[in-house]
């Protein structure tokens, strides 16, 4: 017998669904929460879904409130499936689904996991994974820091004060954990070491090299330089059909937000501050590129080159990059 349970994700409760080896579905809703976790466990058990290596979990990545469960039933020794939410969203519109809800959307990922055997999901260590959390954690003390800085500019004075003194606690955070991640990447030889390497990479500093590791640390996790630019978003879309329709080329943006907003300063840094980056400019501008297309490209030059420079452990080579702009422009 083998077992296929789809788990729809929300921040305050998980759908399941399992799918039996008959094609029958039995549901439950649990919370997103480690006491919700053993409660799957038993409801699991009361199905008779022995041993772990009989069932296949399959859920999708949305946001960060699938790492949890994800962790605790990879840790049982099931096999766990991550998906792009694009993928069951174009799998369910294959099969003419029309109700939208969540119990629905959890078999829908049920049948996508039965159907399609998504490959198992390799959980990232644990350094990698409390880095990341320092990052997102910096990431939306900025965001809150610019909305805060914001309405300073419109404020009433009778909120100004409340307004100044939130931002100033702001910096003081921002500063702390800079520092945390500063330590937690020190005191790691491993990220160190591939940090030390992103930085010899004209463009990165200390801030993007951080965010990049907090997702790249480990090359392992894709097949080549390829989907780990798609792992972004970053990856050409192209949209023709017949004789007629010749759609430009955009981004694809299937892909995880963070990477792609982290991208975007160090590619402006590399394309106008830089002498590498200035030859790759001026040989998409000799094509006819624009300006945003131009931006994308180096984003997507520079995820390729970080993939080859943390999977090869070889310092960055500017010369090669040089040669190949030079003969382009020749």
């Amino acid at each position: 017998m083998h077992f296929y349970l789809g788990i729809d994700v929300s921040k305050a409760k998980l759908d399941c669904a399992l799918r039996l080896s008959n094609g029958k579905y039995r549901n439950k809703v649990i919370d997103n929460n480690p006491v919700g976790f053993k409660d799957l466990q038993t409801w699991l058990h009361k199905h008779k879904v022995q041993p772990v290596d009989a069932i296949h979990v399959c859920m999708e990545a949305t946001n960060i409130y699938w790492e949890a469960i994800a962790l605790h039933l990879a840790n049982l020794g099931m096999k766990v499936s991550v998906v792009n939410p694009a993928q069951i969203k174009a799998f369910g519109a294959s099969r003419l689904v029309r109700t939208k809800t969540d119990k629905v959307d959890a078999q829908v990922i049920a049948e996508f996991a039965a159907e399609r055997d998504p490959k198992a999901w390799e959980a990232p260590s644990k350094s990698e994974q409390q880095l990341r959390a320092l990052v997102l954690r910096r990431d939306a003390l900025q965001a809150m820091r610019t909305q805060e800085s914001n309405r300073l500019g419109v404020a009433q004075e009778t909120v100004r004060s409340g307004i100044e003194e939130h931002l100033l606690w702001l910096e003081e955070e921002i500063k702390a954990i800079n520092k945390k991640i500063r330590d937690h990447i020190n005191k790691d030889p491993d990220l160190k070491a591939k940090q030390d390497l992103l930085e010899g990479i004209p463009g990165i500093g200390k801030s993007s090299s951080a965010s990049l590791l907090s997702f790249y640390a480990d090359t392992k996790r894709f097949d080549n330089a390829r989907k780990a630019v798609a792992f972004a978003g970053l990856d050409p879309r192209q949209h023709e059909s017949g004789s007629s329709v010749r759609g430009k080329a955009k981004l694809s943006k299937v892909g995880h937000s963070f990477i792609r907003k982290a991208m975007y300063m160090p590619a402006m840094v590399t394309l106008y501050k830089t002498a590498w980056g200035k030859a790759f400019c001026a040989r998409l501008k000799a094509s006819g590129k624009c300006s945003m297309v131009i931006i994308g490209a180096m984003m997507r030059k520079l995820i390729h080159v970080v993939f080859g420079v943390l999977k090869s452990g070889m310092p960055f080579d500017v010369s090669k990059h040089m040669k190949v702009s030079e003969k382009a422009l020749a």
